[in-house]
């Protein structure tokens, strides 16, 4: 199979058996008949299930097709993040992850000094975790662990993985890549020299808005057995009915990336000469600053569903997201139907209060274009103080420090 819309489709799938569906329901068991010794595929429900089993085997022919690697998947992306860094980093050791992240990543940080581990953090953009590298090397502390955010959530910069992998690998370190904004099929991380590609299923992967799912990927045996083993350690597994509704999604996967990312695209150019508008980013825009690195890492033109940008306060922001009719006012990201949130109403991201992550779903981009350019009518027409100058001012006045140290636990990224 070469092709990604026919891989999805297949992905995963066990061996045709005459009478038998083509992908098998979920299996319900907390454990099952284990004569003798505890050996064999299935021994208890904490350790495995077949369920998971042919979704992690789909995932893995996903993120590494052509490549033995193996799949452990997880109740949550927070599950999988955490399995990785707590896995791996132990007191003594050091670390580099993003500063620009995952909205959690902070809580994890804290708990991982709070363990004794040295963590520097750097910006997505422009690979600035060489210059954390570089100080860790300065500082004579080991470095273990690499992690990398590309696109970022929400800020949508993009670093090289190639060229961060290989400068980790000098050092002895591993590399982890968060590719949940990217999709295996918008990016491959394992390809491009990563140790583990993570993902939140929760998102793009699976697309409805109706699971909870996290999952890493390794072609290393003893990394994706040292995943394993903490998953099965503090009991972050799926349920199997989620496993189940992900992997009957993927099958839509192509079909959905292609089109939200296509859509993302038309919105993305729709909004560029909006007044009242700043600060707009996508990866396949051409003149976004991340475009030349995306384009030569990512895939087939599939930038992602996100766009992000920023509108002159709170209160405007406000005022767009209840004009508009086809988009709901919600967070996550990747559905099948449009969502748009003012990011700033968690805490903790650097952003402005005007500052809107928007997803695009699976609508017509004419539909979906036309709703949000009304919106924003609707949402100026009451604001006498709107025009590219106060747009850009108040941007100034309500820019958070990002030196504050503010983090919050309540989004969900």
């Amino acid at each position: 199979m070469t092709g990604d819309g026919t891989r999805t489709v297949r992905a995963g799938l066990p061996e045709a058996e005459a009478y038998e569906p083509t992908l098998p329901g979920p299996v319900f068991a907390a454990h099952y008949h284990l004569p003798g010794d505890p050996v064999g595929p299935y021994t208890y429900g904490r350790d495995a299930n077949p369920t998971w089993s042919l979704l992690e085997r789909a995932i893995s022919e996903l993120e590494s097709p052509g490549t033995d690697a193996e799949t452990v998947v997880f109740s949550s992306g927070m599950g999988a993040i955490s399995a990785v860094l707590l896995s791996q980093l132990r007191q003594g050791d050091a670390a580099v992850l993003p500063s620009d992240g995952y909205q959690l990543l902070p809580a994890l940080i804290e708990r991982l000094t709070g363990y004794g581990v040295t963590v520097r953090t750097a910006p997505t953009g422009e690979d600035a975790q060489l210059t954390a590298l570089e100080a860790l090397d300065a500082a004579g502390d080991r470095t273990k662990l690499l992690w990398l955010e590309t696109p970022s959530n929400p800020g949508l910069d993009v670093c090289d993985i190639r060229r961060l992998a290989k400068a980790a690998h000098a050092r002895g370190a591993l590399v982890a890549v968060d590719n949940t904004l990217a999709t295996p099929l918008g990016q491959r991380p394992l390809e491009l020299g990563a140790d583990f590609a993570v993902g939140s299923g929760t998102k793009a992967l699976t697309g409805h808005g109706d699971v909870l799912l996290g999952y890493v990927t390794c072609r290393d045996p003893r990394l994706t057995a040292e995943v394993r083993a903490w998953r099965k350690t503090v009991g972050a597994i799926p349920g199997p009915m989620e496993a189940w509704l992900a992997h009957r999604s993927l099958a839509t996967l192509q079909l959905r990336v292609d089109r939200q990312a296509a859509t993302a695209l038309a919105l993305a150019e729709a909004l560029r000469d909006r007044p009242e508008i700043t600060g707009l980013r996508h990866p396949g825009l051409p003149t976004d600053p991340s475009h030349r690195v995306a384009a030569g890492q990512m895939r087939g033109g599939r930038f992602g569903c996100v766009i992000s940008f920023t509108l002159p306060d709170k209160e405007h922001a406000e005022r767009f997201l209840t004009a508009l009719r086809l988009v709901d006012d919600a967070t996550s990201f990747g559905g099948v139907r449009s969502t748009a949130e003012r990011r700033g109403r968690w805490g903790g991201d650097a952003v402005p209060e005007g500052f809107i992550r928007f997803s695009v779903g699976a609508e017509d981009a004419d539909d979906l274009v036309a709703d949000v350019l009304r919106a924003l009518d609707a949402a100026s027409d009451t604001d006498p103080a709107s025009g590219p100058d106060a747009a850009s001012n108040t941007d100034l006045a309500s820019d958070p420090d990002p030196a504050s140290g503010t983090t919050s636990t309540g989004a969900d990224g």
